[in-house]
């Protein structure tokens, strides 16, 4: 009818919905490819030192012709790499170490630019070798510390055309989603983006608050998430335990919205999953995307 406004045709697009492939049962990767691509999944996170033993994977070898074979048999297989983990310690105290560190996310960005690999993810540290929780790594100090040695680690990112993103979790240095846009700010470029991982900015002392957390994150960081990983949590003996996605506690309804509304075709990637639990575990979340309706 004449002046009646038309209703938004219903946004159809396909969860881009992926897993650890470390997490798949232990195999040479191209059988690895082959599973996630049977399973039903559309990208890989990729952390060479877990998913690869038939070849080296130090510096060196990250040659382009290696990323070229890897970029030819995850399209192969349907898959894209979703993220190239470079999980190390940026904030390490030991000058050889945090050089050592360094050193290697510039060969993953370098390798990550010929891959094609939507982003170099990594965490974000702590004021300590042994990369483990305490109260010194929520101080100021230590968020400087991390915000100036991912400088240089942004700055290779932009000459490559890669873009790096930083993961908050609750007991690493960028524990939370105020302190996560504090990094953002402080360097400034758009090749430094965010992992959003809801259950890692939890832990047993707050995850009673997980919906306001959760929706803080989104507030603050909507902008400048590149990508989600998706998995659940279980209190026991007074600790956060990490489990798939639909075995645990985590209500994931305005999580599925904001990538449904806001960023259409995300990478998504599950985590903690089993080879025995990763179907039933996409099932799920397949099914709260699907029943999730926007205009």
């Amino acid at each position: 009818m004449a002046g009646q406004e038309k209703e938004s045709p219903e946004r159809m697009e396909k969860m881009q919905l992926g897993i650890r492939l470390h997490d798949i049962k232990k195999a040479p990767l191209e059988e690895r490819l082959a599973i996630a691509h049977e399973q039903g999944f559309a990208c890989g996170h990729l952390a060479l030192a877990k998913v690869i033993s038939e070849y080296p994977v130090d510096d060196g070898a990250l040659t382009p012709g290696y990323a070229m074979y890897l970029k030819k048999i995850f399209a192969a297989n349907q898959l894209d790499v979703a993220v190239l983990g470079c999980y190390l310690n940026l904030a390490n105290p030991n000058p050889a170490s945090l050089a050592k560190n360094t050193h290697r996310y510039l060969a993953h960005i370098r390798f990550a630019s010929l891959l094609g690999a939507g982003v170099v993810g990594t965490e974000t540290g702590a004021v300590n070798e042994e990369y483990r929780f305490e109260e010194r790594n929520h101080s100021e100090e230590a968020l400087k510390i991390f915000i100036n040695n991912l400088r240089p680690v942004v700055s290779y990112a932009e000459k490559m055309g890669v873009i790096v993103a930083i993961e908050p979790v609750y007991k690493h240095i960028v524990c939370n989603p105020k302190r996560a846009r504090k990094v953002l700010d402080a360097i400034g470029s758009p090749n430094l983006q965010i992992i959003f991982d809801p259950v890692n900015l939890l832990d047993v002392c707050n995850y009673k608050d997980r919906d306001a957390i959760i929706a803080e994150a989104i507030d603050v960081l909507g902008e400048d998430i590149a990508m989600v990983h998706i998995k659940d949590f279980k209190v026991e003996n007074n600790s956060l335990v990490s489990v798939a996605a639909g075995t645990g506690e985590m209500n994931y309804d305005r999580i599925i919205r904001f990538m449904k509304e806001r960023k259409p075709y995300i990478h998504a990637t599950l985590e903690n999953t089993v080879p025995e639990n990763a179907v039933a575990s996409r099932e799920y979340i397949q099914r709260l995307w699907e029943e999730c309706h926007v205009g």
